[in-house]
């Protein structure tokens, strides 16, 4: 092959490879502040779901005498990050995640009802679907989103937080590790917001948890990629028995 022909190749493939790369550039710097403003937007305190209306057994938690620190707080908050919300919410996700992906909303609904099965109580199968409803309501009426080819998903009579929360993440095109993120810190943060009032929690107090809390959030999200089908699902006695007592405690901030 001459030399000249060989030399014009390779300038054509360096030209590729620098337009390649600023094209990457270009999508980086233009699509990522907005996903990551969709990413807090999903996440916000100001998200109108209810899910800090619930406390997820940590109120009756500190009526016994069970979280009365900063640490023993820490401790409830990690073992249910670790146990429940990495072997079943964040699993399923997953899961959720890959069916929108490949439009299989038969895959979809059944994660769906396989999350609702994993509620231990009435009250946190409550609260699931009550925020998983308030959600789909809400991006229903949100401005320049397309749910149009989702109404199977939409029109289910019952559908989990988890479910709906994958949805939104799928339509404000947010990763499956963002979106797993998110979801932690909506978890984490609504935790420590109940634990501020309740057992009480300096503010100080309060932002360090979430700073130690948030750490380990990538090795939670890990190890939640990691399971397989029939090791989904755990259970959390003294969670389960906390939220179900908390119905009749005599006096209670927050909803049963």
């Amino acid at each position: 092959m001459p030399t000249n022909t060989i030399n014009i190749e390779q300038s054509n493939q360096q030209n590729i490879q620098q337009n390649i790369q600023q094209n990457i550039q270009h999508n980086i710097q233009h699509n990522y502040p907005m996903q990551l403003n969709r990413l807090l937007q999903l996440c916000s305190a100001n998200l109108p779901v209810g899910g800090f209306s619930f406390s997820q057994g940590l109120e009756y938690a500190v009526e016994m005498g069970w979280l009365t620190s900063p640490e023993t707080t820490a401790s409830w908050i990690e073992i249910n990050l670790e146990e429940s919300i990495a072997k079943t919410d964040l699993a399923i996700l997953k899961r959720l995640f890959s069916a929108l992906h490949n439009n299989d909303l038969n895959a979809f609904a059944y994660w769906n009802t396989h999350l609702i099965a994993c509620r231990e109580s009435h009250e946190l199968l409550l609260a699931d679907l009550a925020m998983g409803k308030a959600l789909i309501r809400l991006i229903k009426q949100l401005n320049n989103i397309n749910v149009s080819g989702y109404q199977a998903i939409i029109q289910l009579t019952e559908i989990s937080f988890v479910s709906a929360f994958a949805l939104c993440a799928y339509v404000f095109k947010l990763d499956l590790i963002s979106a797993q993120s998110g979801y932690c810190w909506t978890y984490i943060d609504n935790q420590v917001a109940a634990a501020t009032k309740l057992v009480p929690l300096g503010q100080t107090q309060a932002q360090n948890l979430l700073f130690e809390l948030t750490e380990n959030t990538q090795a939670i999200i890990e190890k939640s990629n990691t399971i397989d089908d029939e090791d989904i699902g755990t259970s959390l006695p003294h969670l389960a028995m906390a939220s179900a007592w908390h119905e009749t405690q005599y006096s209670r901030l927050f909803r049963s």
